[in-house]
């Protein structure tokens, strides 16, 4: 039986390889979701990254465990907004607001 990797490690090698290029790694991931709402695509992004940088140091930054941490990120994660803006912080980023133009916003 051969041992293949999965995206998802293939992702992370890379980026422990390449550091610069985690901003634009989340970023793409993030676009991505605005355009789709399938919130699996940032959380997987986030996920990568969060093993990239240390789950350990992200859940003591966090003020999450690090089983909170994994659950919020894992393929059936549902977490709060509260959790996912503490595990950004954790890594260095901010959810931020970002206006639409009007001809994009979603009726009432």
């Amino acid at each position: 039986m051969s041992n293949y990797r999965t995206i998802s490690e293939v992702e992370e090698e890379y980026l422990r390889n390449h550091p610069e290029e985690i901003d634009d790694y989340i970023d793409i991931f993030f676009d991505a979701y605005a355009e789709n709402d399938d919130t699996a695509v940032p959380l997987s992004s986030l996920r990568v990254v969060s093993r990239v940088k240390g789950v350990s140091r992200i859940a003591e930054a966090s003020g999450l465990s690090r089983k909170g941490v994994q659950k919020a990120l894992s393929e059936n994660g549902n977490p709060q907004l509260g959790s996912v803006n503490d595990i950004m912080h954790a890594m260095g980023y901010r959810l931020t607001q970002q206006k639409l133009p009007a001809t994009t916003r979603a009726p009432r």
